[in-house]
């Protein structure tokens, strides 16, 4: 099985300007096309910034509005994945969502992020309730967090539980937990025996100061590949070979033992 090349887009866009942050999209897209890539990944709340305060409620939208149908295209012109955050609207309730598009425009997967960070989050957004949501992408399977949702071990391990081959991390890291990005991350692809794609957004939005720093890590804890501060795309190999091997040589979920665990939850 041939390797997934993965574009991380690391940029916060223009918060508030959805049309222009699909535009960014949409040329990170054909440039990472043009490289080879199959799947690009975007941070957290891309289509709309984060640091939007009353505007989550004015721009948050369905699952299937607007947005989704703007990021389909994009997908099919320029012929790969695409990960997006957003604010989804169901209802009288909002939450701080992830969705991947596939190649041809279908909507593979939609989540919602169960753990909200800070008073900001808390404020606007409704936590999801559902742990692991996983798509099939070119043989990979596929899983989604956001942000804070990767710093708690038990969801990377449900996720390696069932099956994750490529956990994709949209987030919005803001100084001083730049170690998440730099130790913690790598640690998780280790120890659950994974990728782990964590894509950031950049610089100053309202109060927050987001540091960059956006990594794919392999299942040997190592980072293939990682972004700088500022503004950029970066790519990596997904590789189901090495990936095999790596869980081969450390077999950490064949030798758990749950029934010493029961007390965790």
């Amino acid at each position: 099985m041939p390797s997934l090349r993965t574009a991380l887009l690391q940029s916060s866009g223009r918060p508030g300007a959805v049309a222009e942050n699909l535009k960014v999209l949409d040329e990170a897209a054909a440039r990472a096309a043009g490289a080879g890539a199959r799947l690009l990944v975007s941070p957290e709340l891309f289509l709309t910034g984060y640091a939007i305060g009353d505007a989550v409620p004015v721009l948050a939208e369905p699952a299937g509005g607007p947005g989704a149908e703007a990021v389909a295209e994009i997908a099919v012109r320029h012929g790969l994945a695409v990960l997006y955050g957003y604010p989804e609207r169901d209802g009288q309730r909002i939450f701080n969502a992830s969705q991947l598009i596939g190649p041809d425009g279908t909507r593979l997967a939609n989540y919602r992020k169960t753990h909200l960070f800070g008073c900001f989050e808390q404020e606007w957004f409704t936590p999801g309730e559902q742990t692991v949501v996983q798509a099939d992408l070119d043989g990979l399977r596929i899983g989604l967090l956001i942000c804070y949702d990767v710093e708690f071990p038990e969801n990377v391990r449900a996720h390696a539980l069932a099956g994750t081959d490529l956990l994709l991390v949209p987030t919005a890291q803001m100084h001083p937990f730049q170690f998440v990005a730099e130790s913690v991350v790598p640690v998780r692809a280790f120890e659950s025996q994974m990728y782990v794609a964590y894509v950031n957004r950049t610089g100053p939005e309202g109060e927050f100061e987001f540091v960059g720093l956006s990594c794919l890590a392999g299942p040997d804890g190592t980072v293939r590949t990682r972004a700088g501060r500022g503004e950029e795309l970066v790519l990596g190999e997904v590789d189901p070979e090495f990936l095999a091997a790596s869980r081969a040589a450390n077999p950490y979920l064949h030798d758990r033992r749950p029934g010493l665990y029961g007390s965790l939850a």
